[in-house]
């Protein structure tokens, strides 16, 4: 088939989270040449006539959306599937629909309570209904990739909370909100479409490595981008405890495939965990359209699977066009 492999428009100094879908474009545009299709790369411009040229052009019979920011933010990233929707092309990943209701955490977390399903308590600004003691996470409300996560973003009691909010956004932009942090274990589930089905990939527990007594557990944003911090090192995905713990791996492969009904996906997805002391899960994130960089959590549990990276890419194109 012809492929058009549409990424986020990337400056040249982006940082690395942004720079990343860079890397994703590269090594999908070379799996899906290696399966024999006839794929190209281009950056998205959030402009119709733009996107019609351009479609007009390579006239692909399928795209692979990697728009991830647009305008340098995720929160506009919808109008790339809404563009290619109502152009009548067909493309991988999340329904716009999809992308803009678990972009924004809080929206996703009241669709996820509404359902049943299980996520931490969250306080909002500007009110801050419902912030009591403990511990708390302070986090970006629409963009992703970890960004303004550090030890200091789980904070203790409301002034705190407000304090961490106001920081972040001077610093980033954006809207803020307070998760409840939950103490225990993280586990990321993939999900790829296969036969118009979710299939549920072996999945990936976050193992933090010399951690030092009372630090945050989370991954934070240099954990995932800054090759040179000691945490990029210390947390390392693990797969096989579902050996010795198959009941809690039920409820997590059932609860994804919960959230895959609930919000409509297609493609492919991934759903963040975290599990308390008392093996309750709790969703942290539906991630509609999340990292396919060769060594990232999906394709590392794809593996698992036995199955390799080209065919990954190859069946999550296909499922686009079954679609």
């Amino acid at each position: 088939m012809r492929v058009l492999v549409l990424h986020s428009d990337i400056a040249p100094d982006a940082s690395p989270d942004d720079q990343d879908t860079l890397v994703q474009a590269a090594a999908i545009e070379q799996a899906l040449t290696g399966r024999g299709h006839d794929a190209c790369r281009a950056p998205f411009v959030p402009d119709v006539a733009a996107l019609e040229a351009l479609i007009e052009r390579v006239d692909p019979e399928v795209v692979f959306n990697l728009v991830e920011t647009v305008w340098g933010s995720g929160m506009h990233a919808p109008m790339a599937p809404a563009m290619l929707a109502r152009m009548g092309v067909p493309f991988t990943g999340a329904h716009s629909a999809a992308m803009a209701a678990s972009g924004d955490k809080v929206l996703a977390k009241r669709v996820l309570r509404g359902a049943r399903i299980p996520t931490p308590d969250w306080s909002e600004p500007p009110d801050w209904r419902g912030l009591g003691e403990g511990r708390w996470i302070v986090k970006s409300l629409t963009e992703d990739a970890s960004l303004g996560l550090d030890d200091g973003a789980v904070v203790r009691g409301r002034e705190a909370v407000v304090a961490r909010a106001q920081a972040s956004a001077a610093k980033h932009g954006g809207r803020w909100f307070a998760e409840r942090f939950v103490e225990g274990r993280e586990f990321n589930v993939a999900l790829v479409e296969r036969d118009g089905a979710p299939l549920v990939l072996p999945i990936g527990e976050i193992m933090f490595e010399r951690w030092e007594e009372g630090r945050p557990r989370i991954v934070g944003y240099s954990a995932k981008w800054d090759e040179t911090a000691p945490e990029f090192r210390d947390t390392v995905r693990a797969f096989g405890w579902h050996e010795r713990e198959p009941d809690l791996q039920r409820s997590l492969e059932r609860l994804a495939k919960e959230c895959w009904t609930l919000f409509d996906l297609n493609g492919y997805a991934r759903v963040d965990f975290r599990v308390d002391a008392e093996d309750r899960p709790f969703i942290l994130e539906v991630n509609p359209n999340p990292c396919l960089e060769p060594n990232a959590g999906l394709a590392a549990a794809w593996a698992q699977a036995g199955l390799t990276y080209d065919e990954l890419i190859d069946t999550i194109v296909r499922a686009a066009v079954r679609d």
